[in-house]
């Protein structure tokens, strides 16, 4: 397993949801600046984060 290995890696993705599910911290980057970032779990929590990029009301 990567994680288990301690090798960081710079993922970019455009499906926030998948990107969140595999990171372990995320940067929402949004017109060239990032306008959130934290540990992946309490971003899928954001009520902001659920709205604006995961589709979800």
């Amino acid at each position: 397993d990567l994680h288990e290995s301690g090798i960081p890696i710079f993922l970019v993705e455009q499906n926030v949801k998948k990107a969140l599910k595999i990171a372990q911290r995320a940067y929402v980057i949004e017109l060239g600046k990032i306008v959130q970032e934290g540990i992946s779990e309490e971003l899928m929590n954001s009520d902001e984060i659920r709205k604006s990029y995961l589709g979800e009301t």
